[in-house]
């Protein structure tokens, strides 16, 4: 009879200690699952918000190479009234787009630079909590292990 009860009690203890280890890694995987849909919505917002910062990018772009267009074309009537005049001009408006050409490359790779930087931080972010979580777990574990020993 008396087996029978420690039998029993042993087995109520066993049960106790599954049921927290159950809950302990349940929580964990819990906020695991919140850090990482977390880290997949900020990545969704980082996308958009570099998409459309190089859309707009674009659309100056375009915007400008049709005014510069526009220029040009205006530009060919005074070819025969001056042709140096002209080729001075035409050798200014070559440089200045070169260069708005290269600074609109140096503003997307400095977007694009932004938006690795901001998704490495929540990279980081998430990894710290993620590591919180397993370490909360673990130390959960071992206070329940700890008082059965």
């Amino acid at each position: 009879m008396q087996d029978a009860m420690k039998a029993q009690e042993l087995l109520g203890q066993l049960a106790g200690k599954t049921m927290e280890t159950m809950a302990a890694w349940a929580d964990a995987n819990q906020r695991v699952a919140h850090e990482l849909f977390e880290l997949g919505a900020g990545a969704a917002k980082e996308s958009m918000r570099l998409s459309s910062e190089l859309s707009r990018g674009a659309l100056d772009a375009v915007r400008e190479s049709q005014t510069a267009a526009l220029r040009w074309q205006a530009a060919w009537v005074e070819l025969p009234k001056d042709p140096a005049a002209w080729y001075q001009k035409a050798v200014a408006e070559g440089l200045s787009g070169a260069q708005q050409a290269f600074r609109r490359a140096q503003d997307t790779a400095q977007a694009v630079t932004r938006s690795a930087e901001r998704m490495q931080a929540s990279a980081e972010q998430a990894g710290k909590g993620i590591q919180e979580s397993f370490a909360g777990a673990v130390a959960k574990m071992k206070d329940v292990y700890s008082t059965a020993a």
